[in-house]
């Protein structure tokens, strides 16, 4: 059975509100049904209504749980943080890219022992060096093993010339007030140092270079000991030895 609309009544209906709610679709036909056809059967319409509420329900909304995210990012920041600590690769301790990658392989569990003997001993292994300098990276005061080092370059300049151009450099960079890399140092020995420039020699750095260096060795060296840098390159290098011998 059908029934006449009017077309007034049509006129009068307002536009539909959009809606995913299917109790409301029952009561709020769609304007495109009366616009399609002026006669109706309101059956139809009831099951038009029906169809739209099946649609939304065959389409439900993919939710993520919140401890699943939590999950996986848990899981990458795990990973990220076990590639970030390892240090069998000595290569990015090494302030010149050119170098060859350097590997625990190549140490032995008795050199990375020496280390702890002396801080002198450390500076003087090359692996040892840069280990130490990585773990002064890490500690954002990688300034003072440059200073010392930059000054070991000093002392062997044989060029006057070069000898007051690199000690002016020197004094710009690690010595004088918020220089780029500034150096703790006390007043008197900043002052002493500032002094010597103004006639340069291979020792004006001196005093300055030894207050770092006693500041590391007292400081710096002790609790690079206690350190997962040095705590992984010994492990390393024991399981390297464990590993040849088992295949020796």
């Amino acid at each position: 059975m059908y029934q006449e609309i009017p077309d007034s009544l049509i006129q009068s209906i307002p536009d539909p509100v959009p809606t995913t709610d299917c109790k409301k679709s029952h009561f709020r036909p769609s304007f495109t049904l009366f616009a399609s056809a002026r006669k109706l059967s309101l059956s139809q319409l009831h099951e038009d209504s029906l169809s739209d509420c099946r649609i939304h329900k065959e389409k439900p909304v993919e939710k993520r749980s919140g401890t699943a995210q939590a999950r996986t990012m848990k899981t990458r920041l795990g990973c990220l943080s076990q590639k970030s600590d390892s240090y069998s690769d000595f290569s990015t301790f090494l302030p010149n890219k050119h170098e060859k990658p350097i590997r625990c392989m190549k140490l032995s569990t008795e050199e990375v022992v020496q280390w702890t003997e002396s801080f002198s001993v450390l500076l003087a292994n090359k692996y040892g060096l840069a280990a130490f300098r990585a773990f002064l990276r890490s500690e954002y005061s990688e300034e003072n093993i440059e200073f010392w080092l930059t000054c070991e370059d000093y002392k062997k300049t044989k060029s006057p010339a070069k000898l007051a151009s690199k000690a002016k450099k020197i004094y710009s960079e690690y010595i004088d007030v918020q220089a780029p890399k500034e150096v703790n140092l006390d007043f008197q020995t900043r002052e002493l140092t500032r002094k010597n420039l103004l006639e340069p020699t291979h020792s004006c750095f001196n005093d300055a270079q030894k207050r770092i260096h006693s500041l590391m060795e007292r400081d710096s060296y002790p609790r690079f000991l206690r350190s997962k840098i040095y705590l992984d390159v010994l492990n390393q290098t024991q399981s390297n030895s464990q590993m040849q011998r088992r295949f020796s």
